[in-house]
């Protein structure tokens, strides 16, 4: 019952059923907020170090409870804004009582409405009592299906976009291994499903850039081959720049049109780049000696590449420039049996390097700073492997034992805010999408 009178008290008498009245009502928020750029940031100011809080009021219309929660756990989720608990879906109005949000907490207002086949989102900057971003986000017919949900998530990451400078991650998936074949899933964890045959032991996904492509290894008579399917129709191209031998851990370059790759034969195992789409020869980068170099990762300029390497008689993680030349050690070198890094990972702003390293007997998730290269641990709870940054270079994705079987695992490298993502069967090997707009 507080709940609702609260919700009351926040919404004028206005219900959004009379959606053409309540059209009419927006026309000034509208003509105010066209003030305002698109993707600026609404002008809050809050203490360092809190969350500013985020009052997502009920929504009304077909989906309106899915929208939501979607809306909310999203907001949540990006661990950048404080969700203010939920008032009674039954009320839904269309003018804010600013004064009482304020002393309820709130710092912004997310008024959704669905109006036919759009979900439109008022924003409120409750200090400045006024309407501070309005835009309209088209929404597929199929409620609740998968594209459905993924034009919501991308309401709710220009929403955070709005309030906090930061796109959110919620339009985006992460694929994996389970079961003998890649599975994708959405970063919020609904929507598991196979995008290969099971069985066939796919390893290592990658994603290209525009999110239509996933790079694999596959095993095959003649070896490993480096395969890239094509989301859409479903279809595949073997890389065939190096047919035979070991062929693993692909990653594409920022721009999508090279693939970086380990291929390995008789006299050891390196960092070789091909054409991504193409058949043209590949490019030996590294030069091992016999040794082992692989896991290789772009920056983000495409410049540089971070790899694996055994070179100096254990797995450390290294850094060249794309053409081979300026190999240097990244991880600080350390003697002893238990020394081990690998599995780098590049941050999307380009300041950190994510990765695994063996502590006390048991891989834990690491980062890197490039500036100083100064380290910090970010798992300590069972076995924790594989990062795989989000776009936001804030969250990292990765493997952990944690809970007794192999699941994939969300953790705010900030915080250290940690949420399950998989359930079930064994979960490793991920790898984290660019945003994607639903299709």
């Amino acid at each position: 019952m507080r709940s609702a009178r609260w919700a009351s008290a926040i919404v004028s008498a206005a219900v959004l059923s009379l959606l053409p009245l309540l059209l009419l009502l927006l026309l000034p928020a509208r003509s105010t907020a066209q003030d305002t750029a698109r993707g600026v940031r609404i002008g809050l100011t809050y203490t360092p170090g809190t969350k500013p809080g985020v009052l997502v009021l009920p929504v009304a219309g077909p989906g309106g409870d899915s929208i939501r929660a979607i809306i909310q756990r999203d907001l949540g989720y990006g661990d950048r804004l404080e969700v203010i608990g939920t008032l009674d879906p039954g009320v839904a109005e269309a003018g804010v009582n600013y004064a009482l949000a304020e002393k309820l907490g709130a710092q912004v207002v997310v008024q959704p409405i669905v109006s036919g086949a759009a979900l439109h989102i008022i924003v409120h900057n409750v200090q400045q009592r006024r309407v501070a971003q309005v835009q309209d986000f088209a929404l597929p017919a199929a409620l609740n299906a998968p594209e459905w949900r993924m034009a919501v998530h991308g309401a709710s990451d220009e929403i955070e976009r709005w309030i906090t400078g930061v796109r959110g991650v919620a339009q985006t998936r992460i694929a994996y291994v389970r079961d003998g074949a890649i599975f994708v899933i959405d970063a919020d964890g609904a929507n598991a499903r196979p995008i290969t045959p099971r069985g066939a032991d796919p390893l290592s996904p990658a994603w290209h850039p525009t999110g239509h492509y996933l790079a694999y290894s596959v095993f095959t008579t003649r070896g490993t081959q480096i395969v890239v399917q094509d989301l859409t129709t479903g279809t595949t191209h073997a890389l065939t720049a190096t047919p035979t031998g070991l062929n693993t851990t692909p990653a594409f370059s920022p721009d999508g049109n090279t693939i970086a790759y380990s291929h390995g034969d008789e006299n050891g195992t390196d960092i070789y780049l091909a054409a991504s789409l193409a058949s043209d020869p590949a490019r030996r980068v590294t030069v091992g000696h016999g040794t082992d170099n692989t896991q290789p990762v772009f920056s983000p300029d495409g410049h540089q590449i971070a790899f694996t390497s055994g070179r100096s008689g254990h797995p450390e993680v290294y850094i060249t420039d794309v053409d081979g030349t300026d190999a240097q050690l990244l991880t600080p070198y350390e003697f002893g049996d238990d020394t081990y890094r690998s599995s780098p990972d590049w941050s999307p702003d380009g300041r950190l390097i994510a990765y695994q390293a063996r502590v006390s007997g048991q891989f834990q998730i690491m980062t890197i700073n490039l500036r100083d290269r100064s380290t910090r641990q970010l798992t300590s709870d069972g076995i924790n492997e594989d990062p795989a940054w989000a776009p936001d270079g804030r969250h990292i994705v990765f493997t952990s034992t944690r809970t007794g079987v192999r699941e994939l695992f969300i953790i705010d490298a900030e915080s250290g805010r940690t949420r399950q993502l998989t359930f079930g069967s064994p979960a490793r090997l991920a790898a984290w999408s660019r945003p994607l707009a639903a299709r």
